[in-house]
């Protein structure tokens, strides 16, 4: 680890480089993301995510004491680089101010990487366009032991500072996977998973289908639903049961629900 001078000024030129990752383009561009708070720094550390440096306030934090902790192999490559409050009020997402912000590589994933076990669950989530939803379900599927997210056709980052911070940093500890439609309806079925998609007008409910075994559930967005291949009629239609005077559910919600049958079903089965 290499401790850097405090920096106090808001013109340094590093912290005016970075500040720029507030941009989506620019963390396009970079490949990295701004990690903020303690928690979800720890989850990106557990997740092997590569952290390049590590800003803190020394008035808030005994950075000596946090990594002693942390134990963590990854740290040793990290530049520590202190930072008055109102530098580091900079590189922070909203009001938290917990005192310590990362500067991490963005994972990237593919289906490679991807380790499949005999009953694989996935989650896939296609034309989702908030990224507070991604990481709500990122949330839900860690709890829930989902081997994968697969994001298709994804109209925002899968990294998005947003993403991060409602999922708490648990989108670090599983892979996340971007792909067409196309792909991902092709892949599954090369890994001989069952493809089950959320359809309001479907038949069947997931109390009636069969999420024990190897199965991938597949969320719309909130506001146009599934569309493309996932019509496909060869695909098995899900829909969650709900009171006439209700249309919709929220996605991550909706994912939720999904998940824990398959956790229900998976543990009545053992």
């Amino acid at each position: 680890m290499r401790m850097a001078p405090l920096i106090t000024s808001l013109q340094n030129s590093r912290l005016k480089l970075l500040a720029k990752l507030h941009d989506a383009k620019h963390r396009k561009r970079e490949q990295r993301v701004l990690v903020d708070g303690q928690r979800e720094i720890l989850q990106a550390l557990a997740g092997g995510v590569g952290i390049e440096e590590l800003w803190f306030d020394p008035e808030k934090i005994d950075v000596d004491s946090w990594l002693e902790d942390v134990g963590s192999a990854s740290v040793s490559s990290m530049q520590l680089q202190p930072a008055t409050a109102e530098v580091l009020q900079r590189l922070q997402y909203g009001d938290r101010n917990e005192g310590m912000v990362a500067v991490a590589k963005v994972p990237r994933w593919n289906w490679e990487h991807l380790q499949i076990n005999a009953k694989p669950l996935i989650v896939v989530l296609d034309g989702v366009e908030k990224p507070g939803n991604i990481g709500a379900v990122c949330r839900t599927a860690v709890a829930a032991g989902v081997n994968a997210i697969v994001l298709s056709d994804c109209r925002c980052e899968a990294f998005n500072p947003n993403a991060i911070r409602s999922s708490l940093g648990l989108l670090f500890r599983l892979p996340v996977i971007t792909a067409s439609a196309a792909e991902a309806i092709e892949r599954l079925k090369d890994l001989r998973v069952q493809i089950y998609v959320a359809r309001v007008q479907a038949a069947v409910s997931p109390y009636e289908a069969n999420l024990h075994d190897a199965a991938a559930i597949v969320m719309g967005s909130e506001a146009d639903g599934l569309g493309g291949p996932w019509l496909d009629s060869s695909l098995q239609g899900l829909r969650i049961p709900m009171d006439e005077r209700v249309d919709s559910l929220n996605v991550s919600v909706s994912a939720a629900i999904l998940m824990y049958e398959a956790v229900r079903q998976r543990t009545l089965r053992r």
